[in-house]
């Protein structure tokens, strides 16, 4: 009887370390968000938009304030190298400093492979955070852009310093804008 309550209480002690509260499992994603809402930050985009049939790829460099605005400069493919564009929180705009690019829109007409940078941005600083947990070397968080009945699901990839390396845009469960993160810096 006194092995069968030990071996219990072994059981127990084991098992229980392993158990984490959910704010511990989303600790990486929150240390991420608390960071950006006080700081700017500049990274580089590989962006591929997937519309089914065809697919886009370009890289841009961008930068965000401490208000989530956004601006961009288009660096590759060099055909439209150097179009450079800003997206305003809450506003939606988007300007151009020179020719447009015209980009077929996604999501039901709710995304331009352009404003890639925005959302990935956006999403992190106020997104809803669906779950997280450890995915290989990375920490994978799912989040939903908005709290809208149509929102976009975002997969974001974080390296063990909480920076975030790669994120895919999923509407109705098809994944449209993969995005390579490179060089995220919080300043």
């Amino acid at each position: 009887m006194i092995m069968r309550k030990l071996m219990v209480i072994l059981a127990l002690l084991l098992i229980l370390p392993g158990c984490k509260s959910e704010e511990e499992v989303l600790e990486p994603m929150l240390q991420l968000r608390s960071r950006l809402l006080q700081s700017s930050c500049s990274f580089d985009l590989e962006i591929t938009a997937d519309y089914g049939d065809k697919t886009y790829s370009f890289t841009m460099a961008s930068t965000a304030d401490e208000k989530g605005n956004v601006s961009f400069q288009v660096k590759e493919p060099q055909t439209i190298a150097g179009i450079s564009g800003k997206i305003s929180q809450g506003k939606g705009e988007m300007t151009f400093d020179s020719a447009a690019l015209a980009f077929e829109l996604l999501a039901d007409g709710q995304l331009s492979p352009v404003s890639a940078p925005w959302v990935l941005i956006a999403t992190l600083r106020g997104g809803n955070i669906r779950s997280g947990g450890r995915a290989g070397e990375y920490y994978q968080v799912s989040l939903h852009d908005s709290y809208r009945e149509n929102a976009m699901d975002v997969e974001v990839w974080l390296d063990e310093s909480n920076i975030p390396v790669r994120a895919e845009v999923l509407f109705e469960g098809r994944r449209i804008l993969t995005m390579e993160v490179k060089g995220f810096v919080i300043s």
